[in-house]
């Protein structure tokens, strides 16, 4: 039963991928616009453009076009950028690896923001510190992402000058300056993906507290906070579970805005700049790996509520 259900998983997610690959593919290449002229210019030969055309097998069906475009993506190869000739490849893999990084100290501070508040919050429900954290979860639920940036920005950076406006990750010489660049949009994304798993692990704990285990494990004379740590929490993750891998998706997939406030070397903000410049072969790189860790963000969700909840493991 446990093997079948994770088995099931999988194949949906590999379903997933090729239907989103297949819209990928289809909703970019069939963009107004004539590629060869917009690349080689206006004082291109139209055997230049015939020429160009095969190359870039624009001159096959769409389907052909496809066919050969996944099976290279299979490979590793996406082809070569129409605005550098580089291959696209080295371009998005140095992008890819700062995104992840960011990701990563993003995901370090929300999985300590999020437990703590949310713990406080439901260990001291109705009180003064329950009402106050509500108060900013929903006033973080509200606002944007570039409003919280600027105002990050404006606060630590203009008004309190302790940190970088920009992430220029290549002029970080040292550890220290790389986690300095890094800082801002980490909190900035930190901040933005906690407000709401503050509130679900709130109500969950809630909940769990209110069990009779609970209130047994407090008579044998263990503090609240104890009993949180130990029992309620662990109980209380699994629904959670859920919003964290669509956190983590966004973490790494969702970034386009925030990096572009910080001008942060990453994938969204390469992302944006190639859709400027009609940069096809890098435009459908780019959101074809977001896709891809979106839905094994989901997948790992999955499996992981899979092995966590006994009636779906034992069947």
């Amino acid at each position: 039963m446990l093997w079948r259900l994770i088995g099931t998983r999988l194949a949906l997610a590999a379903l997933t991928l090729l239907l989103v690959s297949i819209i990928i593919f289809v909703g970019i290449e069939v963009l107004p616009g004539d590629v060869a002229s917009r690349v080689l210019g206006r004082e291109a030969t139209a055997s230049q453009k015939a020429i160009f055309r095969e190359q870039m097998h624009l001159d096959r069906p769409l389907y052909e076009r496809y066919l050969i475009w996944v099976s290279n993506a299979l490979q590793g190869d996406f082809g070569r950028a129409l605005t550098s000739d580089r291959e696209v490849v080295d371009i998005v893999t140095p992008k890819l690896r700062n995104t992840l990084l960011l990701a990563a100290f993003s995901f370090l501070l929300y999985i300590p923001l999020t437990l703590i508040f949310a713990i406080i919050s439901a260990v001291k429900r109705n009180s003064f510190m329950d009402n106050l954290i509500s108060g900013l979860t929903i006033v973080g639920l509200s606002t944007p992402e570039f409003l919280l940036a600027t105002v990050l920005l404006l606060l630590f950076a203009v008004k309190i000058p302790v940190l970088p406006t920009i992430s220029a990750l290549e002029k970080a010489k040292t550890l220290g300056d790389f986690v300095r660049f890094m800082t801002l949009p980490a909190i900035t994304l930190a901040i933005v993906t906690s407000v709401y798993a503050i509130r679900m692990l709130r109500d969950n704990l809630i909940e769990v507290l209110d069990a009779d285990y609970i209130k047994m494990a407090q008579l044998k004379g263990l503090s609240i906070w104890q009993v949180t740590w130990r029992h309620a929490v662990p109980n209380a993750l699994l629904p959670t579970l859920n919003v964290t891998a669509l956190n983590l998706a966004y973490l790494i997939g969702g970034v386009v805005i925030v990096e572009r406030v910080f001008v942060f070397p990453g994938m969204g903000n390469h992302l944006v700049n190639a859709i400027q410049l009609l940069d096809v072969p890098v435009i459908e790189a780019i959101v074809l790996i977001i896709s891809a860790i979106y839905i094994l963000s989901n997948l790992v969700a999955d499996v992981a509520g899979i092995l966590l909840t006994p009636r779906l493991r034992t069947g």
